[in-house]
């Protein structure tokens, strides 16, 4: 299991009433500044909320899997500062 950097905010998605989540999610990622992260933990790939992210900030938008499945999903999510996804070759959302 990968772990959490030490100011990293690890949010399990199960604890937020599902009709509230993305908003929440949304909310969590607009808040952070450029470079730090937030790390999810789900009980699916959380794919629709990657494609709706990727649609909102594109590139900024630093996407990685930490786990992946079976029955578990754990994704760091991080505002990258501009030019910092081309520049470096970090995943994209």
């Amino acid at each position: 299991m990968t772990e959490s950097r030490v100011d990293e905010r690890v949010i399990n998605v199960a604890d937020i009433d599902p009709q509230h989540r993305h908003a929440i999610l949304f909310r969590l990622f607009e808040h952070l500044a450029p470079n730090e992260s937030l790390q999810i933990v789900v009980d699916h790939d959380p794919r629709r909320l990657r494609l709706q992210l990727e649609a909102l900030h594109g590139s900024r938008c630093g996407w990685s899997y930490l786990e992946q499945g079976p029955d578990l999903w754990r994704v760091r999510l991080r505002l990258l500062a501009h030019g910092d996804a081309r520049e470096e070759g970090k995943p994209e959302c």
